[in-house]
This record gives C-alpha cells, structure tokens and sequence, in this order.
C-alpha cells in the first residue's frame, strides 16, 4: 500500500469518488454486481456510486483490479479544465494538514486560491481550498479566524461531505474557545436535515454526532454525550461504517475514563482499537494507542507492561505518519509516567523532557503535566526545592486553562502534590481552584447549609 495513496482515499469526497467508480465501471462493462465480486452487495456498490459510502482502501484495490484501472487513476484523475499541478497543489495541501504543518498548509491553501479565482468553474475546488485554510487556521490556535472561514463555507447551499466536516471543524473550534452551547448547536444544522438525506449514516455525520458529543462532554454533560456516542455506534454498525464506530467507542472510552469509570472505558479502547486496525488511518491507530496505554496506566493496579508495549508502538506510528507534535508530545508524556511509575526515575525525566519540548508553544495542557510529573520525579529523589519550583511552574500554565473539567482534575492533583511539600497555602488555593473549574462555589454551598 502506498500511504500517499491511502490518505488520499480518505481525503477525497465519496461523492467524486463514486462518480468515477460509476464512470470506471462502465467504461469496463461492468455490472454493479460484477463489480462487487463477492467482497460486498451489490447495494452497497450503488451506495458507493452515489457518494453515500467511502471503500476501504483495500477494497479500492480490488475495486481497480476487476475495472482495469488503478487506484491513482480513480483518486487523482480530475475534470481536464483544471490544470493537474493546481490539483496536485490542493491534495499536498491537504495532505500537509493532516500532518499537522498548519503554517504551511495555510498558506498553500492561499496560494491555491488567489489561483483559483482566475479559473471558471472551480466551485468544489475552491471549496475544499478554504475548507483546508480554515481547518489550518484552527491548527494553529487561531480560533476565532477559523469560525469566521468555517462559518462562511457552511453557510453555503451544497450538502455534502465537505458540508459535514465544515460543521466538524466548526464544532471543534467553538469547544476550544469555550463556546460549548454553540458547539452543540452547529450539531443541530445536520440534524434538522439528516432524516431526508442521502448522507444520514455516512462516516463524516457519524463523526459530527461524536465531536457535538465531545461539546456536551466539555460541558459537564457526561451523560448526554454518552448517549450520542451509543446512539453513533449503533448507526455506524447499521451502516457498515467503521471509522465511524471506532470514533463513537473510542470518544465513549474517553468520557467514561473522565468520571472515573476506568472498567467500562478500557474494553471501548480495546474495541476501538481492534476496528481501527482493520483500517488505513496510521495517524488515529497511532492516537488511539497511545490512549489505550493512559487508561492502562490509570487502572488499579497500573498494567505498566502493556501500556509501555502500547506507547511504544503508537510511537512509531504517529512517526510513520508524519503527526502533529502534540499528539507526539500525549504519548511521550503517557511513556514518561509509565516510567516513573516503574521506578525509572532518570529515564522518566529524560522523556519528560522530550514532551515538555514538544508540547512548548502548542498545548499549555501537556506543558503543565509535564511540569508536574517533573516535580514529582524530583519528590521522589527527595529535592523538595526542586519539586515546588516545578509545582509553581505548572500552576502558572494551568492558570491560562481558564475553567473546564480537565483543568478541574489538574488543579485537585496539584493541591496533593504541594501538600505533600508542604505549601498548604498554595495547595488551598489550587482546591478552590480546582473546585471553581467544575463549577462548584463553595461559598454559595456553606451560605446554603448555615441557611
């Protein structure tokens, strides 16, 4: 398999992808039914055709094989008005996105459209250049630039999948600026719509249904997101779809391991893990992995054999695929505290350091554990100085989270880590902290018992 291939096949809108099939058949004389060989029905093949499912890509493969045509024929051929080396721009454009370069993938995606505007009859390619612009936008933590790019492109009247990954990133963005409300509501513009569409069931609605349960989780909503996450699973599992369900297992693990119900996440990790295997996607199995191996580090007592064999795997498949720093930096954190809970102080700080490095100017969330899993590792070798200089370093990070549940369970971990070393004043005020994140107001609850 050639990975610039595969990730193509992701990429490319199952509509224009079902068109070529059709086309591809065709021109070989084909039926649908001979075009399925065995290896599907042939309902799902017109599915295909009509853009209402993307192939694997190893069915792809067989797919090209029985049609005498090749897979970079069906994934790279386009409309002869466009000029191949602007297209050959847009996919590498996409491509680099996805790798997480998103300086470079924006302005690429400038680039292309400044060209694209002195071509006719460019309108999906446009679409799709400021689809990467704004999805680049938002890689780059520029938020509120990125829902004024999404939102102009959802606004637009065609429904399609690009539609959906729009409403996908827009949901996204709203979440990390903290707007959870209207992260929830760019869900319901689907929703109204779903039932008639041809595109209910597809694996992109699947995914939108799961990042709106992801602005309901950020939210406080466990609850409510789980029942998304379920109801997700079992649409992707009545469609066939299966990034789809491995998305709805492996966000169901993340939320049940947040209240704690590390039982019930850990066979959703392992499931989700064992669906996305089946599949292409090097990048999620490599992210996927390596929250698989937190969950084994989080269980009692901590499974530290087989999170360290996970970590270590899913690092050399983020590698192979090029991801972004701060997934690399997740997972060198998520080895560094497989480290030092096994007592290898020295090569705990050592990886440590390589996440802090990673994580620097990227995600004040993993620079903080990292300063905190320093501190610890210098506890342990008895320099207190040193761990409360690496607990106030951390409490200055966590201050710029602003308030959410994963800064909440941080802010609680550092009021018993400076405890332990003595600063009861600053582990005082972490609580109150701690306790504001989640919404908690101590004050208003003592008014109310004195009452």
């Amino acid at each position: 398999m050639e990975p610039e291939l595969a990730e193509l096949s992701r990429l490319i809108d199952p509509a224009e992808l079902g068109r070529r099939i059709r086309n591809a058949r065709l021109a070989a004389g084909l039926t649908q039914a001979e075009l399925a060989g065995g290896d599907v029905t042939t309902a799902y093949v017109s599915r295909i055709e009509a853009g209402q499912r993307r192939p694997e890509f190893g069915l792809l493969e067989r797919f090209a094989k029985r049609m005498g045509t090749s897979v970079a024929e069906l994934l790279k051929s386009r409309p002869s008005d466009i000029p191949h080396q602007l297209l050959t721009m847009l996919d590498y454009a996409e491509l680099t996105l996805r790798a997480g370069q998103s300086e470079e993938a924006r302005a690429q995606a400038s680039t292309i459209l400044g060209r694209l505007a002195k071509l006719p009859g460019t309108t999906d390619e446009v679409r799709r250049a400021q689809y990467i612009h704004g999805c680049a936008l938002e890689g780059e933590g520029r938020f509120e630039e990125a829902i004024h790019e999404l939102e102009s492109l959802a606004r637009l009247e065609i429904r399609d999948t690009l539609w959906l990954r729009t409403l996908i990133g827009l949901s996204r963005c709203y979440r990390e600026i903290g707007d959870f409300d209207t992260a929830i509501d760019v869900g319901t513009r689907w929703a109204a719509e779903s039932e008639q569409s041809q595109l209910n069931g597809s694996t992109e609605a699947i995914q939108l249904s799961v990042t709106v349960a992801g602005a309901y989780s950020a939210r406080g909503d466990i609850e409510k997101a789980l029942s998304l996450c379920r109801a997700a699973a079992k649409l992707a599992e009545e469609h066939g779809s299966l990034i789809g369900k491995a998305s709805a297992y492996w966000n169901s693990s993340i939320m049940e391991s947040r209240r704690g119900a590390h039982d019930k996440a850990l066979p959703l990790a392992r499931g989700a893990l064992a669906l996305m295997e089946a599949s292409d996607d090097i990048k999620s199995l490599g992210r996927l992995r390596t929250q698989l191996g937190i969950l084994l580090l989080r269980i009692d007592p901590p499974a530290l054999d087989e999170a360290k064999a996970n970590l270590e795997q899913a690092q050399r498949e983020l590698a192979w695929s090029d991801s972004n720093p701060v997934d690399l930096a997740d997972n060198r954190l998520a080895y560094a505290k497989s480290l030092h809970l096994g007592g290898d102080l020295s090569g705990a700080e050592i990886v440590a350091r390589e996440a802090f490095a990673l994580a620097t100017n990227r995600s004040p969330v993993v620079l903080a554990q990292a300063r905190v899993l320093l501190g610890r590792i210098e506890a342990d070798r008895g320099d207190v100085a040193a761990a409360r200089t690496a607990y106030q370093a951390a409490i200055l990070e966590l201050s710029a989270l602003g308030a959410d549940r994963d800064a909440a369970q941080m802010w609680f971990e550092l009021g018993g880590l400076l405890e332990e070393v003595g600063e009861a004043s600053q582990a005082l005020d972490c609580f109150k902290r701690g306790a504001a994140s989640t919404g908690f107001s101590p004050s208003r609850s003592n008014a109310r018992a004195g009452a």
